[in-house]
């Protein structure tokens, strides 16, 4: 049986750019399916079940956004699915989701998940966020950290102390928050077998997160402090009032790195991936012999290690490779697969030239 004091928040708000054309404001990363019948949103909270089951989930999103995943997650209450009235990063939300389990369970507990991460051994994570709980039922403050497959350059890291064992139910203390490194310092990372990749996946107790909030941003801690009761009918006015008065930052830098004592668990391998580009997409589905990820009936010569989603659309490969390609019904995207990181930059040109037809 689920543990009633439990509650999971999912952070739903970013825009996913680097997956345009397909990602758009209305129909953003979270709220695709690249892998099966489920989005990325509804598998998240297919894997919490049963430890956290959908009638303790919250969601926080915007307001293009949240009808999408209202229609997408029919077994989480409405009301729970709420759209933010400005972009204030992970800090600020975090605490506003804490604010209303706070006034509603002076117990809670949360669980903190971004909402477009793939985790493929979902039993193995369970135990590690049943885990995660418990000690946050403590009082500890708790993350998990991801056992690195590669020398990555886009993750922050996470140091625990020497010896560490991936897969170990026991919380260990972190020793510190590492920046994003550059190439040569994360292989000596990687080497050194106790720093992990920071998932953005956190565990706490309602009261605890809030403590910590007004240690750290005082003034965002009072603005959310001052909400009147969720279940009353001015909270979404004064919310819609004082929430861009908020701090814009996120919750490594405004809490994580200023805790005195953080707990972490080193994840074995849970096949997590944050499907941060088209590339990512590519590495986790099946290919052919030739490297090709391509919808049934594509004419395929001499061209490998090529993605493409067109839907229905006939494509025919001819001598090329490594290429990303995406069609919608008003735009098409070839990029190189080494270059898919940079897909973001091609919607800020589209900012630039206000066409907002395209985003």
């Amino acid at each position: 049986m689920p543990n009633a004091g439990y509650y999971g928040l999912i952070m739903a708000g970013g825009r996913g750019t680097r997956f345009w054309p397909r990602s758009r404001r209305r129909h953003a990363k979270q709220v695709l399916r690249f892998f099966g019948e489920r989005s990325l949103i509804q598998q998240t909270v297919d894997r919490l079940q049963p430890l956290i089951p959908p009638e303790r989930i919250w969601v926080l999103t915007n307001h293009y956004l949240r009808a999408e995943i209202v229609r997408q997650l029919p077994e989480v209450p409405r009301r729970q699915i709420l759209a933010e009235p400005a972009q204030r990063n992970t800090a600020p939300c975090i605490g506003l989701a804490a604010q209303i389990l706070l006034s509603q369970d002076r117990g809670a507990v949360m669980g903190v998940f971004p909402a477009d991460q793939v985790v493929a051994r979902p039993a193995r994570y369970r135990r590690l966020l049943r885990s995660a709980l418990r000690a946050a039922a403590r009082g500890e403050i708790v993350v998990l950290g991801i056992q690195p497959r590669w020398p990555e350059t886009g993750y922050g890291y996470i140091e625990f102390p020497g010896g560490v064992r991936p897969g170990a139910l026991a919380p260990s203390p972190v020793l510190q928050f590492r920046e994003k490194p550059d190439l040569e310092t994360a292989r000596e990372f990687v080497a050194a077998g106790q720093f992990f990749w920071n998932a953005g996946i956190f565990f706490w107790r309602a009261d605890v997160y809030l403590d910590a909030l007004r240690k750290c941003l005082p003034k965002t801690a009072a603005l959310l402090a001052a909400l009147p009761p969720f279940a009353s009918r001015g909270f979404r006015r004064k919310l819609e009032a004082v929430y861009p008065l908020c701090e814009n930052i996120s919750v490594d830098y405004a809490v994580m790195e200023k805790a005195p004592k953080v707990f972490g668990l080193a994840s074995d391998d849970i096949g997590w991936n944050d499907v941060g580009s088209w590339n990512a997409v590519y590495e986790l589905h099946p290919r052919d012999a030739d490297g090709n990820v391509t919808p049934p009936g594509t004419i395929i010569e001499a061209s490998s290690g090529n993605y493409v989603d067109a839907g229905r659309k006939l494509v025919a490969l001819l001598g090329v490779r490594d290429l990303v390609v995406v069609d919608t019904p008003d735009a098409l995207l070839i990029a190189g697969r080494a270059r898919s990181q940079q897909v973001g930059e091609i919607v800020k040109r589209l900012e630039k030239q206000n066409r907002d037809d395209l985003l």
